[in-house]
C-alpha cells in the first residue's frame, strides 16, 4: 500500500511540476530503469532512494509518503504514462539500450525533436 501512495505522489508531482521521469532520475542520481519500474509499482525503493526523489522533486519525504486523494481512474492515467502534459501527436518517448554510436546518433534526433516541444515541456516559459 505505501508503494502505491509513494508512486501516486510522485507522479502526481512530477506532473504538476512538468518534470519528465528522465529529468527526476537524473537530479536523484538513481537510474531511469529502477525510476519507471518504480512509477509502475515493480520496485521497491529504499529510504535513501527515496530520500533522493524527496530532495530532487524539493519536496518534504512525508510528503511523498501521505495518502492521495487522486481516483482509481486518474491514477491510472499517470500510471499509463500519459498525463495531461503527454507529448504532441507524431511523439513518443522510449527506452532502449543502444551502443555509443547509436546513442550519439539519438541524442542529436533528441535535441531536434525538443526544438518542437512547447517551452513548458522543456522547462522554460514564455515571457
Amino acid at each position: 500500500m505505501y508503494n502505491q501512495i509513494l508512486l501516486t505522489n510522485i507522479l502526481r508531482i512530477l506532473e504538476e511540476l512538468g518534470v519528465t521521469k528522465k529529468e527526476l532520475a537524473e537530479r536523484a542520481n538513481i537510474s531511469l530503469s529502477f525510476l519507471s519500474d518504480l512509477t509502475n509499482d515493480k520496485a521497491n525503493p529504499s529510504l535513501r532512494i527515496m530520500e533522493a526523489i524527496a530532495d530532487a522533486l524539493e519536496t518534504p519525504l512525508p510528503v511523498l509518503l501521505e495518502l492521495t486523494n487522486l481516483n482509481k481512474e486518474d491514477l491510472n492515467k499517470l500510471m499509463a504514462g500519459k498525463p495531461k502534459t503527454s507529448l504532441p501527436d507524431g511523439f513518443s518517448r522510449v527506452c532502449a539500450i543502444l551502443n555509443e554510436y547509436q546513442a550519439y546518433q539519438v541524442k542529436q534526433w533528441d535535441a531536434e525533436n525538443k526544438k518542437y516541444l512547447p517551452l513548458k515541456k522543456r522547462g522554460k516559459t514564455k515571457k
